[in-house]
């Protein structure tokens, strides 16, 4: 168990859970199933650690996102190909 970030008590795990995300573009949000997800038996909040927030962020950036189909797993999603190497707008 680990603790949780918003109740601070010690009964967080981790486990997985679907998302709905919006494309850096704007243009659309896309169903992301099996993402990583911490989920607390306390007071019942599910959310994503900032690190695979930023992680995600920056992958949507650096691929094509208009050959993306509506929903797809986290692993698929980050198997995607990158156009760049890296997110040159994080600083």
């Amino acid at each position: 168990m680990m603790q949780c970030q918003w109740c601070e008590e010690e009964s967080a795990r981790i486990s997985q859970s679907t998302v709905y995300w919006e494309l850096p573009d704007g243009t659309r949000a896309i169903q992301i199933t099996e993402t990583p997800t911490i989920t607390c038996d306390s007071c019942g909040m599910l959310y994503q650690e900032e690190s695979l927030i930023d992680e995600l962020e920056d992958h949507l950036m650096l691929i094509n996102t208009k050959t993306l189909p509506k929903c797809m797993s986290y692993q698929a999603l980050m198997a995607e190909p990158k156009l760049l190497k890296r997110n040159y707008f994080r600083f």
